[in-house]
């Protein structure tokens, strides 16, 4: 058969019915499964709340590794992780963005809970790593100072 009859017979409609059938394709829904009321949060209780917890103690099982100085907030290179028991997720959190949440991660089971980034900032402020544990929530933090701004600045 040639594609000019292929195409008119609905040939590439019933290909990519048969590739969705298959699971060769992703789910529609599968791009709306994600935390919108964190990711429009304005402060870290904000966040906390919208991801199912009402408080977080800070640990030093958490590893937050940014530039103390960086040159231009569009691109600051940030690597987290959690040495905490069962972390199933981190979150990276930048304190005086319009949106303080600005990088969310979950891991399965057995999988090493680091993370290596880069997220925009408005100005100089401290970055959050925030580790969701089944015992609750745990955070570290660090300042990085801001030389030319990232959010238009």
């Amino acid at each position: 058969m040639d594609r000019r009859r292929f195409m008119q017979q609905g040939g590439l409609a019933g290909l990519v019915a048969s590739l969705g059938t298959l699971g060769w394709l992703p789910a529609p829904a599968q791009a709306q499964d994600w935390n919108r009321g964190a990711f429009e949060a304005k402060s870290l209780e904000e966040v906390l709340k919208a991801l199912g917890g009402s408080g977080a103690a800070r640990s030093d099982q958490i590893t937050l590794t940014a530039p103390e100085i960086a040159e231009h907030g569009a691109v600051v290179p940030v690597t987290a992780g959690s040495k905490l028991a069962g972390t199933e997720g981190l979150a990276i959190l930048v304190e005086k963005n319009p949106n303080i949440l600005a990088a969310l991660f979950q891991f399965p089971q057995g999988t090493l809970p680091e993370v290596n980034t880069r997220v925009k900032m408005a100005q100089t402020c401290n970055v959050f790593a925030l580790a969701r544990t089944g015992a609750g929530f745990f955070y570290t933090t660090r300042e990085v100072k801001i030389t030319l701004g990232g959010c238009g600045g």
